[in-house]
């Protein structure tokens, strides 16, 4: 089933699902009666990391925060386990132009504080997001609102992309018509505010006060991220569990031995160690499903060896030189699929058939003729080393040293991993331009749509565009593929500007991954959505 966005309709309705299997445990040992039906009491304890800002939504652009935020707060719309969307905080998102949206709000919604949810929570909380002097990671996501601005900060209030009529009434003007506006809105940067955050801004990070189905006990950094039930939250992802606990592991393989061990219950992310036999391992508590999630190594515009024709060439003969199939058998066990585009099999629309992807195949002479081509135009120094980097607190120099092996055994140059101690370390220097060579991208999508793989990653000046990218034809293509009258010609203009990253390769695709996950014996009703992620909320555990 897929979903459906309709143009020119009145009210929003998405009830289809992508083509996922999502996975749920048997009866565990020390599993609760209560799971099959009524809430349980034990807390769940989940691998988890340190994240790199305060817990604020619009500034929570990386996985171990998300964790966090995703259960701290509620949004207009959730996603099922499947890709569904399902209305939240919303009774209705109506349009009849797909440019101008009318949002109601359901009785009965509040913060963590008493105060209530009301369509100026949302307002003030966009408008807040969208101004680019508070310097928020996901500014990007508004600037389809009128009154956006990449020149000065913006006002979407002031310019009329925002009006909140009453307290239940959000009306939205968009720059153009957007038939997948509403599909977006279950991501943290649409999340609402209560009036507190804006009295102090850092206070609000360290301990935050949410809409969601759990709220904040205690945040040790570098330990754990202890959330407890909320019992005001109003929607339908009600705790049955009696809270979480998100322990930031600094190495996965700890965090596996623990789950083997029953010291944990749940691990997102199986290590490469254990492709082989985590399966059997688990013995029916483990997950190996595909999931929206591609593996990238983008080419920062500040590395001088990429730039120009040369650059180009390089970029070309290194993708090339790089062996995805060997790799994601041997070092991934076949849990990961050689990438054929920019995007990811389970989203609507995918095709392998993307005009210029063929730069993904290996082909070894191909690469030698472009290395030396580059060479010819601009050489690099005799002691060249292409650097590969990434975080070391977690699972990815064994796929880095395969795929520098595989570089150097093709194109004859050194190549090697650059590590940074740990996942926010790497993400601060990756933010400031620092890294020295080429860095992994690993994107998981925000919500189940192509653009999300696109716009926010190569979109110019976008919150992830972490390489520093930046194309008008690419960015032209996207605003058309997004004002598109119908899913079907959107999917083809989307495919025209994959297009276009094929002739640049601002970044080099690698592999999707699938969702490899566990749980141990403790718990039951686990299952990983269609974005890698498990549904935590609907974990059972005795006390």
């Amino acid at each position: 089933m897929k979903i459906r966005r309709y143009a020119g309709v009145t009210t929003f309705i998405v009830a289809g699902a992508l083509a996922l299997t999502a996975c749920s445990s048997g009866s565990g040992e020390g599993s609760d009666e209560s799971s099959a039906g009524g809430a349980s009491t034990g807390v769940i304890t989940v691998s988890n990391g340190e994240p790199q800002n305060p817990l604020i939504p619009t500034m929570t652009n990386e996985t171990n925060g998300s964790t966090a935020i995703q259960n701290l707060f509620a949004g207009l719309v959730y996603y099922g386990a499947d890709g569904s969307v399902h209305n939240e905080v919303a009774e209705s998102i109506e349009s009849d132009d797909n440019q101008t949206w009318t949002i109601t709000l359901k009785d009965g919604w509040t913060f963590t504080d008493g105060t209530p949810v009301t369509a100026e929570s949302f307002a003030k909380a966009w408008d807040w997001g969208a101004t680019l002097s508070n310097a928020q990671n996901l500014s990007y996501f508004f600037e389809p609102i009128q009154g956006f601005s990449y020149d000065e900060d913006s006002s979407l209030i002031e310019a009329g992309g925002l009006t909140a009529q009453d307290e239940k009434t959000l009306v939205v003007k968009l720059t153009q018509p957007e038939s997948d506006f509403p599909t977006r809105l279950g991501y943290a940067a649409f999340f609402p505010l209560p009036e507190s955050f804006y009295e102090d801004t850092e206070a609000f990070g360290e301990n935050p006060v949410g809409n969601g189905p759990y709220k904040l006990e205690e945040w040790a950094h570098n330990e754990a991220i202890t959330l407890v039930p909320n019992e005001d939250y109003a929607g339908e992802r009600k705790p049955q569990n009696g809270g979480l606990e998100l322990i930031a592991y600094t190495q996965e393989d700890t965090a596996y031995n623990d789950l083997l061990d029953g010291n944990l219950d749940i691990i997102k992310n199986v290590p490469s160690s254990a492709f082989q036999t985590f399966e059997d391992d688990l013995e029916g508590r483990a997950v190996n499903q595909p999931s929206a999630v591609i593996q990238t190594m983008t080419v920062p515009e500040w590395l001088e060896e990429f730039k120009g024709e040369a650059g180009l060439l390089r970029r070309q003969a290194i993708s090339h030189a790089i062996n995805r199939e060997e790799i994601t058998e041997t070092v991934f066990a076949g849990s990961r699929t050689p990438a054929t585009d920019f995007t990811s099999p389970v989203i609507d629309g995918w095709t392998e058939e993307i005009p210029g992807n063929e730069v993904l195949e290996f082909d070894e002479a191909k690469a030698k003729e472009l290395w030396a081509q580059a060479e010819e135009i601009s050489p690099v120094p005799a002691d060249y080393t292409l650097q590969i980097a990434s975080n070391a607190d977690s699972d990815h120099q064994t796929w880095v040293d395969a795929t520098c092996n595989s570089i150097k055994n093709v194109l004859g140059i050194d190549c090697e991993f650059y590590p940074y101690p740990t996942f926010d370390e790497f993400l601060d220097a990756r933010d400031n331009g620092e890294v020295p060579g080429m860095f992994r991208a690993g994107w998981q999508a925000d919500y189940p749509a192509m653009s999300n793989f696109l716009g926010p990653i190569y979109g110019t000046g976008a919150g992830s565009n972490d390489g520093q990218w930046s194309n008008a034809d690419f960015d032209a293509k996207l605003s058309e593929a997004n004002g598109a009258a119908t899913p079907e010609e959107a999917t083809e203009l989307y495919k025209q500007a994959e297009e276009i990253l094929f002739q640049t390769l601002p970044g080099i695709p690698l592999w999707y991954s699938n969702a490899t996950g566990g749980w141990s014996e403790n718990v039951d009703n686990v299952e990983f959505g269609w974005d890698s992620d498990p549904i935590l909320y609907q974990v059972t555990k005795a006390e």
